[in-house]
C-alpha cells in the first residue's frame, strides 16, 4: 500500500471511529431532538394552517387531514423530547427515521407530480412564491430532510439513559 493510501485508509478509520462515539450519538439526538421540538411548536400552535399544508400535498385523504393535523405535532414533540431529554431516545430515533422516510417521500411524490407545495416543516405561514421557486424550495427541504435522516441515524447509537 502507498503512502496516500495508508493515509486514506486511516482517515477513514478514524472518521467511523469518531462517528460512532456515543458522545456523536448524543449531540446528534439532541440536535435532531431540538429541530422535531422546533418544528413541532409552529404546527402545535397552528392547527388549521398546517392542515391546510398536509391538504395541499393531497396524499391523504380529507377525512383523515384535520386528524394528522393535530396528532402529528405531539408526535414530533414527543419525539424531540425523548432524544433530547433521553428516556425512550432510541425507539424516538427510529420514530424520527420513518418520519423522516415519510417526509422526503411525500415531498417526493409530488416533486415527481410537479405540483408545487410549501414543506409545512417550519411553518405554516403561506409565502408568495412562484411555481418553480416552490419546486426549488422542495428540491432542498428534500436535501435537508436527507441530511436529517442522516444526523437521526447516528442518534440512534446513542446510549440508553440510565
Amino acid at each position: 500500500m502507498t503512502e496516500a493510501g495508508s493515509v486514506r485508509a486511516s482517515l477513514r478509520v478514524r472518521t467511523l471511529t469518531w462517528l460512532q462515539s456515543p458522545a456523536v450519538a448524543r449531540i446528534a439526538a439532541v440536535a435532531i431532538g431540538a429541530v422535531f421540538l422546533a418544528a413541532a411548536i409552529q404546527k402545535i400552535a397552528d392547527p388549521p394552517g398546517f392542515a391546510h399544508e398536509i391538504a395541499n400535498y393531497k396524499l391523504l385523504p380529507p377525512a383523515a387531514v384535520h386528524t394528522a393535523a393535530l396528532v402529528m405535532p405531539w408526535f414530533e414533540a414527543f419525539c424531540g423530547l425523548a432524544l433530547v431529554f433521553g428516556p425512550g431516545r432510541r425507539t424516538a430515533g427510529v420514530l424520527v427515521v420513518v418520519l423522516l422516510v415519510l417526509f422526503v417521500g411525500a415531498l417526493g411524490t409530488n416533486l415527481v407530480r410537479g405540483r408545487p407545495v410549501d414543506c409545512g416543516c417550519f411553518s405554516t405561514a403561506a409565502e408568495v412564491r412562484t411555481p418553480e421557486q416552490r419546486l426549488a424550495s422542495m428540491r432542498l427541504a428534500i436535501l435537508r430532510d436527507i441530511g436529517f435522516l442522516v444526523l437521526a441515524a447516528v442518534s440512534l447509537r446513542a446510549p440508553a439513559r440510565r
